[in-house]
């Protein structure tokens, strides 16, 4: 189901009766939407006001189907603003069909193949003595580390990726919303 150029991180996924712990037994809002954990992460994303980029993106990449699928899956999802941070005409040159291979590179970086929630991952952080090596299907390799309540990510440019919504539980994984679009070495 996942082609070779889906990257997604190997993190070990904890029971999913730990999902609402941090939000008090709901899941957050985000882009001013209410989350609902008997949705798939697609049928979230389009709701999301930040994440309109994200979703056209991962239409534009022909990844609607597989994340809609039964998963697991965690996305770290990056919002509009993330996307705006990126070099002029950036957005606009991924979405373009003959960039399609790039553009599914680029978002499958963001997809962890398990149902990977906040206390997991600083767990395989502690673990690891500090920071934790993700690796991802399609090559790339994220190194996880936490400060306090805050996960942050360094892709493989060296650029930090902080998690600013953690834990939006879905029917098949988990949203963690990013500040920054995560980009694999060139």
């Amino acid at each position: 189901m996942l082609n070779k150029t889906f990257a997604t991180i190997a993190i070990a996924a904890t029971a999913s009766l730990a999902h609402a712990d941090d939000h008090g037994g709901e899941n957050p809002m985000v882009g001013g939407a209410p989350m609902f954990a008997d949705k798939n992460i697609v049928e979230n994303a389009v709701n999301s006001a930040d994440h309109t980029t994200l979703v056209a993106a991962v239409k534009a990449a022909g990844l609607v189907e597989t994340l809609q699928s039964e998963g697991p899956f965690t996305v770290f999802a990056p919002t509009n603003a993330a996307f705006d941070q990126l070099k002029a005409g950036t957005v606009e040159t991924l979405l373009k069909p003959e960039n399609k291979e790039m553009l599914t590179k680029v978002l499958t970086c963001h997809v962890v193949s398990a149902d990977a929630m906040s206390g997991a991952i600083k767990g395989m952080i502690d673990d690891d003595g500090g920071s934790h090596v993700v690796p991802t299907v399609g090559g790339c390799e994220l190194d996880a580390t936490y400060d306090g309540d805050k996960i942050m990510l360094e892709d493989e440019r060296g650029r930090t990726i902080n998690v600013t919504i953690a834990d939006v539980d879905q029917s098949n994984g988990v949203i963690h919303v990013v500040d920054t679009v995560i980009l694999p070495a060139m």
